[in-house]
């Protein structure tokens, strides 16, 4: 071959060469894009469908990692019933039917006493010591640690701050009163107001109002007045006592261990962080709700009272009946309340002495 002519092939072959890495190069890139798989995420709540401020941040929360993701990330929200009964997702979680779930861990006291401890407990943390704990004094870790042990990975889902203490049919005025009433109350409040003589049921959102109306209950409580009025209490009980039995109470976000472990670093940074954002932003909501909804409640001739101090002096003493019995029956819940009983008392002396004295000189 000549020169001339083996220099003009060698040319054009290298340029083909070239050209088809060149669009090998764009194909792969293509085809790499178009593999991007999504991720679907089935998280059902034991909240009805649009249920204020609880069933909506959860619409939100999803909505949210969604966006952020640029759609990698899709969460399928199904309220109670849809998918699951409202008190059984956790163990529909726990065996990998469902994903995740929205729900409150003192549901669950029955399968750990120690869960009933993650959602709060009588004269307990505020909301902001609750947080504080979980994040700051160890909470977040062992509520992980011993939700291991059903296949489960928690994450803070938000907070109803302080509670009302519940919507009775008569006036309570003294211990007496208490005795044999029949009351939806979940958790450890339903265990101290147990030994003041309150018969405690557990009932899901549903059923409380039919309950309540027909007198197979004689009182409830369910969380303050935002949620109370949509639900209807102040037609059937007007006495409307504040509360001591959930100051700060958890609501959780839940995964399934596994579909958890198996998101990449990415994606678990971005559902923590929109789960923090629903954490925060359901107290603040709840505050602004709760302040409107008190005023409608008021204008409807609901009657507002406090517990009598012979009833709050008791449930003091049977918060401490409870913690021991349940520290004798139960490692976890033993191991749970040693590492909050310290950091309760630590930041109850800076809420007392801050929060407390500026709501006295506030008035």
């Amino acid at each position: 071959m000549k020169r001339r002519t083996f220099i003009a092939t060698t040319a054009i072959a290298t340029a083909s060469f070239i050209s088809g890495c060149k669009r090998e190069e764009k194909n792969y890139s293509s085809i790499n894009i178009n593999k991007k798989k999504k991720i679907e995420i089935k998280l059902c709540t034991s909240w009805p469908a649009n249920f204020p401020i609880m069933g909506e941040g959860v619409e939100r929360f999803a909505k949210r990692v969604n966006e952020a993701s640029n759609g990698e990330i899709e969460i399928k929200v199904f309220p109670k019933n849809i998918l699951i009964p409202a008190l059984l997702v956790f163990d529909a979680c726990s065996s990998g039917q469902i994903d995740a779930f929205h729900s409150g861990p003192y549901y669950w006291k029955g399968k750990n006493a120690a869960f009933s401890l993650f959602g709060g407990f009588p004269f307990g943390f505020t909301a902001n010591e609750m947080g504080a704990w979980m994040m700051f004094g160890g909470g977040l870790d062992i509520w992980r640690e011993i939700y291991k042990k059903y296949d489960l990975y928690p994450m803070l889902g938000g907070n109803t701050d302080v509670q009302m203490g519940g919507w009775f049919r008569k006036e309570i005025k003294t211990l007496s009163d208490l005795k044999g009433l029949k009351m939806r109350i979940p958790g450890l409040g339903g265990e101290v107001m147990a030994k003041l003589g309150v018969n405690p049921i557990l009932l899901p959102a549903g059923e409380i109002y039919t309950a309540l109306e027909r007198g197979t209950i004689d009182a409830t409580e369910w969380v303050g007045p935002a949620l109370d009025i949509k639900m209807g209490f102040f037609k059937v009980a007007k006495y409307y006592y504040s509360g001591f039995h959930e100051p700060g109470s958890v609501l959780e976000l839940t995964f399934n261990k596994k579909v958890w472990d198996n998101l990449g670093n990415e994606h678990k940074k971005l559902i923590e962080s929109c789960a923090n954002e629903l954490n925060s932003t359901m107290v603040f909501e709840f505050q602004a709700q709760n302040a409107k909804a008190l005023k409608e409640l008021k204008s409807r001739g609901v009657i507002l009272k406090k517990w009598p101090k012979e009833i709050v002096d008791a449930a003091k003493n049977a918060l401490f009946e409870v913690i021991k019995e349940q520290s004798k029956k139960s490692d976890d819940f033993k191991k749970v309340w040693d590492i909050i009983e310290p950091f309760w008392l630590e930041n109850r002396e800076w809420s007392n002495l801050g929060l407390k004295k500026y709501l006295q000189m506030r008035g």
